[in-house]
């Protein structure tokens, strides 16, 4: 079989039409979306995905979890705590899970995220 689009190139994207349909996106849905982006990359970093340690690497976590917290931080009042909670318990469990990682825990107050969230303890 041969592809009767071979050697031609793809045409080119509709930016107009882009622009309308991220435009019809709910801003809670965009910051939800990238919150999770963001707790999952960290997940893999602290080495909680399948493969385990292969990807963990805190210091790309500390970013990521500082990242997530200043997001959720900010947004919170702006999604409802309907949207906000989970988010929070997310982060929070990212928080824990940093601290328990490391081989020299950060001080109270110091851990990736906490100068937006305060002190994160264990429940």
């Amino acid at each position: 079989m041969s592809d009767a689009n071979a050697g031609q190139p793809a045409p080119a994207p509709d930016f107009d039409q882009m622009t309308r349909d991220i435009a019809d996106v709910p801003a809670v849905e965009v910051i939800t979306t990238v919150a999770v982006h963001l707790m999952s990359a960290a997940a893999v970093n602290l080495g909680l995905a399948e493969e385990g340690p292969q990807h963990k690497d805190l210091d790309e976590a500390r970013k990521l979890i500082n990242a997530l917290a200043g997001l959720v931080t900010a947004s919170a009042t702006e999604i409802s705590s309907f949207h906000a909670a989970p988010l929070r318990d997310g982060l929070k469990s990212l928080q824990l899970a940093f601290r328990e990682a490391s081989v020299v825990p950060d001080e109270p107050g110091q851990g990736p995220g906490e100068k937006f969230t305060g002190p994160v303890f264990g429940s």
